[in-house]
């Protein structure tokens, strides 16, 4: 209807127009208009020898007198001039003495006048009728695609842009191995054939958020050399029950025309959740959906040259019709890089970036444990930016030391006011933390303390493992809390009081304490893991979920948790007491020069 309403108005806009171009042709702009007069005084004027000459324009008279004024008059419809005049008993020898011109008709005059107020209804309504037929034919265009798939072709042939191929996906190796290995069978299927190899039908990418799924993913595209087509699990969901089921078989009907293919599937956890929960019925739309998905897969026409990846960061929710074999009969984990893939992505992000001499990338790579793929190149970029604000040319070590903060805390928030008491309170609690890691062994390197605000936190300490771990042990954890409760510990010491300045670290504590006894067996209550049932897969991990032990067990767990944090504030305690004056030191150090690096802070102690 808005269209409808848009249209008519610019409809009446081209009337207006043209009335105004018909109101100019009739009635030029030329000044002042003539005065009109009547016949019998035309006829005294000529008779009285004052008229010059008559311009004839159809019906209408142009009247120029002797003294080159102007008026106009009107004749009688059918009835020559000369006879008008001559009824009003004119002078024939004066009116001789008239020069009478006839005007020839303007066609555009004619056609203003006469044709167009004929044409424009008949045009307005052939328009109006032309935009209903418009609008009916994209109704029922719309009508018979809702069911098509919304999978998009890559472009291979696009040189425009830099495609991603394998080398430019660092680490991985294992992955990309089993990528690989897929695209070589369809480029070369008798390799396999002759020892009687059938190609897989699916492989799963299982990794967390930002480990190179999708860019593996774009790589394989590039490397295929076969048609590939992706789409995100979400596209094929609707609020109808059965287009996401005509939307996959319609995408593996075009991936069969092309074969071999390959189909992406990004977040397929959006469609492939188990199934069962009682939720929604058997004719839910995500459902119906994952059931077509089932039988595309591996069904009556199943088709050998199609084969599908997919990628989740939830692969405890998939249904497990979906992973056996036979549909995706690999499943591919991807961990967050290690070191060495660490500094291979660094390496990667930081081509076509001025970077200054001397950076190593190493010292970058071993200060972020546990970051993806996506949080390196996002540090790079922060480098960057950090670089552009100081007006530099190039980007220094500097630069990704900072940015490695910036990315896990947040930006400096160096105009948060705080008192002069608040700051104390602030070094002494960071220096608690810095002095208890550094005192006891199964802790990593502090490398650096700082008491300048960034995102939520007040103050922080740094702590970076020398390499990477993949296994902890009970006697980390036990370090980890007396490091976490050293902070508190300080502030007790020395203030005799409390703030909320250690709520993180309380919280962070209890987590871990709960997780040794519950989850790791790392406690007297023996080698047996108290966590929640894992039924419901629809409604998430613990909603509505009833424990698996009695609440005698429970009350067991939480006097073991009580005590692991009692052990370790005790021992953060110890070693306060003990090295007290040098707890004095770092804390006047940070309240002089409210950042300590690691050359400094392990000076002082």
């Amino acid at each position: 209807m808005k269209n409808i309403f848009k249209y008519i108005a610019y409809v009446f806009i081209i009337l207006l127009i043209l009335s105004a171009i018909t109101a100019l042709v009739q009635s030029p702009l030329t000044g002042s208009p003539p005065k009109s007069i009547s016949l019998s005084n035309l006829v005294n004027n000529i008779n009285r020898a004052e008229v010059e000459t008559i311009l004839i324009s159809g019906n209408n008279l142009e009247i120029t007198y002797t003294d080159s004024s102007r008026a106009q008059a009107r004749k009688e419809d059918g009835v020559g001039l000369s006879e008008s005049l001559a009824n009003l008993e004119v002078n024939p020898a004066q009116l001789s003495q008239v020069d009478i011109r006839v005007k020839d008709e303007d066609t555009l005059d004619l056609f203003v006048q006469n044709i167009l107020p004929i044409l424009l209804p008949f045009a307005f309504v052939l328009l109006i009728f032309w935009f209903m037929f418009r609008q009916s034919r994209q109704g029922a265009g719309q009508a018979l695609s809702f069911g098509r798939s919304k999978a998009r072709l890559a472009n291979m042939a696009d040189d425009t842009k830099k495609k991603v191929t394998f080398k430019d996906v660092a680490g991985l190796e294992e992955v990309k191995e089993e990528v690989t290995e897929i695209v070589e069978f369809l480029k070369n299927p008798r390799k396999f054939h002759r020892l009687g190899a059938r190609i897989p039908r699916g492989v799963l990418l299982i990794g967390p958020p930002g480990t190179g799924k999708t860019l593996l993913a774009k790589a394989t595209a590039n490397e295929a050399g076969v048609p590939f087509f992706y789409v995100s699990g979400s596209e094929f969901v609707e609020m109808f029950v059965g287009v996401g089921a005509s939307r996959v078989s319609n995408m593996f009907e075009t991936a069969k025309k092309t074969a071999p293919a390959i189909i992406f599937i990004d977040e397929i956890d959006a469609v492939g959740r188990h199934r069962g929960a009682g939720l929604g019925g058997g004719h839910d739309e995500r459902e119906q959906t994952l059931n077509q998905i089932l039988v595309e897969m591996d069904g009556f026409s199943t088709n050998d040259t199609v084969i599908v990846i997919a990628a989740t960061n939830r692969p405890d929710i998939l249904d497990p019709a979906l992973l056996r074999p036979g549909r995706f009969d690999r499943r591919v984990t991807l961990d967050a890089p290690s070191i060495d893939d660490r500094e291979k992505i660094l390496e990667i992000h930081a081509v076509g970036k001025p970077m200054e001499e001397g950076i190593h990338l190493r010292k970058v790579a071993e200060r972020t444990p546990g970051f993806s793929g996506a949080d390196l190149a996002n540090l790079v970029n922060e480098a960057a930016i950090l670089a552009a604000r100081k007006d530099q040319t190039k980007i220094s070590q500097d630069n990704l030391f900072e940015a490695i903060e910036k990315v896990m805390l947040g930006p400096e928030r160096r105009s948060r006011a705080f008192s002069e008491q608040e700051k104390k309170i602030t070094a002494y609690h960071e220096a608690g933390h810095a002095l208890v890691a550094a005192s006891l062994p199964h802790t990593d390197p502090v490398h650096k303390v700082s008491i300048i605000s960034r995102g939520r936190a007040g103050g922080y300490t740094l702590k970076v493992p020398s390499q990477d771990k993949n296994l902890r042990s009970k006697s980390e954890f036990e370090a980890e809390l007396a490091v976490l409760l050293g902070g508190y510990a300080a502030e007790k010491i020395t203030f005799d009081e409390l703030t909320t300045g250690a709520s993180n670290d309380l919280q962070v504590a209890s987590d871990i304490a709960r997780r040794m006894v519950a989850q790791y067996g790392m406690s007297p209550m023996g080698p047996v893991a108290f966590n929640n049932s894992d039924s419901s897969v629809f409604l998430g991990k613990e909603f509505g979920n009833s424990k698996n032990y009695s609440e005698g067990v429970a009350m067991e767990i939480d006097t073991e948790i009580k005590t692991l944090i009692a052990q370790a504030l005790k021992k953060a305690k110890e070693i306060i007491e003990e090295k007290k004056a040098t707890l004095e030191k770092i804390a006047q150090a940070l309240l002089e020069k409210e950042v300590l690096e690691q050359k400094e802070f392990y000076a002082l102690i």
